[in-house]
């Protein structure tokens, strides 16, 4: 096309301070509508629930709770699954989703530090069956010294994976620091030179052939195909990293979610987690403990 074609103009430009407050006007509009909007979030009897998808078993728990226990509250259930948890966090506290139950407390501590996310863990809703798993040896005395280990490289998980091999006396940590959140750069007793790899929880099942022994959740080993005995040690799940119906703090005194948070209290689900058949939970994701 011809460039006579187009008429060029020169934009306008408005002195400096004019356009830095408009600019501070709009800016200060949006802040005080989003935060208004936030504010003013009311929650319908239909509430979205969040679950992680690489975690099946979620799924299986809040339809459970949408069939069987939630209708007694006058609320339904709309299970809703995002794999970015970060993402599903934000969801939460901006009131798009009224709860989720993918992270326990040490994960939640690390998003809400990271973040600044306003977020209150409500109440325990199952634990996670976490092991160690081999490829190469049948029993946790087997693992010879020198052997390479892969713990989490997310420092919720590593806590967890660092604790249980101070509880079963395979290492030691710091004793200043709280075992739960320990990091590789925490372990004091080596006493058999072991060799530690951190990986995506999600990676773990495909490079468990590569090393001697890797610790994590038996739902990403089952996801990823791994027959359950190849696990060589599966302990008590400890109720410090159960599940937590996380909700955006803003809305907690919200009527429907606080009948969200009697559902998921009812003493059906602990028996369900028990007695259920279902492969995607059986084994999976247990009652909560007492300990």
């Amino acid at each position: 096309m011809p460039i006579n074609d187009f008429e060029i103009r020169k934009k306008k430009r408005w002195p400096l301070p004019v356009g830095l407050a408009v600019v501070v006007v709009v800016a200060l509009g949006a802040w005080h509508f989003g935060s208004s909007r936030q504010q003013a979030v009311t929650f319908g009897t239909t509430l979205k629930v969040h679950f992680e998808p690489a975690m099946a078993g979620e799924q299986r728990v809040i339809e459970y709770v949408g069939e069987h226990i939630a209708p007694d509250y006058g609320i339904k259930l709309e299970a809703v699954g995002l794999q970015d948890p970060v993402q599903a966090d934000r969801a939460v506290a901006q009131g798009e989703y009224a709860a989720t139950i993918y992270q326990h407390q040490w994960w939640l501590k690390q998003v809400v530090d990271a973040n600044n996310f306003k977020l209150t863990s409500t109440l325990p809703v199952f634990q996670w069956a976490f092991g160690i798993y081999s490829d190469r040896y049948k029993s946790i005395a087997d693992l010879p010294d020198g052997a390479e280990i892969a713990v989490p490289n997310d420092g919720a998980n590593q806590g967890q994976a660092l604790w249980l091999l101070q509880r079963i006396g395979l290492i030691g940590l710091d004793p200043s620091i709280e075992a739960r959140t320990a990091k590789l750069a925490d372990i004091r007793e080596n006493k058999h030179n072991f060799k530690f790899k951190e990986l995506d929880l999600l990676t773990m099942p495909r490079a468990l052939n590569s090393v001697d022994a890797a610790i994590g959740y038996v739902s990403q080993f089952d996801a990823g195909k791994v027959p359950r005995d190849k696990g060589i040690l599966f302990p008590p799940a400890p109720k410090t990293f159960a599940s937590q119906l996380v909700i955006g703090t803003p809305y907690l005194q919200d009527a429907n979610i606080q009948k969200l948070e009697k559902a998921f209290s009812d003493p059906r689900l602990q028996q369900w987690l028990k007695t259920t058949d279902d492969p995607l939970v059986k084994g999976v994701l247990v009652p909560v403990s007492n300990e």
